[in-house]
This record gives C-alpha cells, sequence and structure tokens, in this order.
C-alpha cells in the first residue's frame, strides 16, 4: 500500500471577530454557518502552518478525497507538563544545571538552574530526554 501524496498548500484567509470567522481557501469561502470552530498551528521551524477546520454538515453531505486522520484526547497542558518532566533524565538535568555558565551560587541557584534548563529543553525538545 502506497502512502498519498503530501497535501497542497492552499491559500487561507482568515477574518475573524468575537462570534464569528470568514474563511477563504484558495478565494472561495466556505458556506456561512459551515465552521464552528479552528485551530491554526505553527511550528516555526516547520515550512507551513497547518490549519484544522471544525465544520458543521448539512444531512447528505459526502465527502470524497485524501484527508490526514488524527484520532486522539487533547492533552491539557498540566498532562503535558508532567509527560516532560517524566521523560528528564535527574542526572543530566543536574549536571546540566550545576554546569551552566550562569550559575551564579547562593540560596535557590540549584532550583534556579535547573528551571533556567528545563525552560530551555521544553523550548528544545531534544534536550534533556537523552
Amino acid at each position: 500500500m502506497s502512502n498519498p501524496a503530501e497535501p497542497q498548500a492552499h491559500a487561507v484567509r482568515i477574518d475573524a471577530q468575537p462570534g464569528q470567522a470568514t474563511i477563504r481557501i484558495g478565494g472561495e469561502a466556505l458556506p456561512p454557518g459551515s465552521v464552528t470552530g479552528y485551530v491554526l498551528q505553527h511550528d516555526v521551524s516547520a515550512a507551513l502552518p497547518t490549519l484544522i477546520l471544525h465544520t458543521r454538515q448539512s444531512d447528505h453531505v459526502a465527502f470524497e478525497g485524501l484527508a490526514r486522520v488524527a484520532v486522539g484526547v487533547p492533552k491539557t497542558p498540566a498532562d503535558q507538563i508532567c509527560e516532560f518532566l517524566a521523560a528528564v533524565d535527574p542526572q543530566i538535568l543536574d549536571q546540566e544545571a550545576l554546569n551552566r555558565a550562569d550559575y551564579g551560587g547562593g540560596p535557590g541557584a540549584t532550583a534556579c538552574a535547573m528551571l533556567m534548563t528545563l525552560t530551555e529543553w521544553a523550548r528544545n525538545t531534544e534536550g534533556g530526554t537523552r
């Protein structure tokens, strides 16, 4: 079984204000009332943002075509933080915090260095979980 081609990029324009949004894809406005919400995600290092539309479909509407489908339960910020912290190697955290160039010593210095290290690792998900 072959994988489908990557989705095509489309020009998107969103005009939104509280209670309503007009979304145009490729210059064509989506039908009024069909969009119940949207999520615009962009990882700056990625090439293009991803637009996820939540739509209300009228009766007897069918969809045919390729789509990426993801099934899952959204994680709360607390879930994400706990997952991140569970993956941290405490020995590496200890070493990197104590070896920081900005480690100043004094009361709370180790905790501060660890928090700064964890913050850097959270921004760069490759670090800290080695």
